[in-house]
């Protein structure tokens, strides 16, 4: 599992075209595209972790996830901001993460009591004056809090990420 980076939840085509919807009003922003939706980080998680995740969510059911409003992240704990991203609300996608957190560390800040499930629409950067245009912060302020979607699924399978080639490594049907 050499170059597993983290385990995600497929994103369906109707939040693909909510993401796509909102992209207008992120004039500024770096958009992020391929859409995700991660679960756990893994690649501090040792040889076993496949492993340990199949046995962590081994009984694991498939689960409800729901987004219907824009949220943004202002002081992320690394990169660029404002983070403008899709508010994911999922009981079931919490205790996938709390299970994973128990056999993989949680990466503070990001992990454990601070994951805060999302789909990261854009990223931006305020360097400066605006010159009569908006920041991205104000970008960000003006779309946190809107109402997306609806968009309702059932997650029945998570997916094992490669970053450095980009694509999915393997799959989880849950229960596992």
């Amino acid at each position: 599992m050499a170059g597993v980076d983290s385990l995600n939840v497929p994103v369906p085509p109707a939040v693909e075209r909510v993401a796509e919807a909102v992209a207008p009003e992120l004039r500024g922003l770096d958009r992020r595209d391929p859409y995700t939706l991660l679960v756990k980080r893994l690649n501090h998680g040792g040889p076993d972790t496949e492993k340990r995740v199949r046995r962590a969510l081994s009984d694991m059911p498939p689960f409800e996830v729901r987004i219907d409003e824009i949220g943004v992240f202002y002081e992320p704990t690394s990169g660029s901001s404002p983070v403008v991203y899709l508010a994911v609300e999922s009981p079931g996608i919490r205790e996938v993460h709390e299970r994973l957190c128990e056999v993989i560390d949680p990466l503070p800040g990001l992990e454990g009591e601070d994951y805060v499930p999302h789909v990261t629409l854009a990223r931006g950067e305020d360097d400066g004056p605006s010159f009569g245009l908006e920041t991205s912060t104000d970008v960000a302020r003006r779309l946190e809090g809107q109402a997306v979607g609806p968009v309702q699924w059932t997650v029945e399978q998570l997916v094992f990420f490669d970053s450095k080639y980009r694509e999915p490594s393997g799959r989880i049907s849950l229960p596992a």
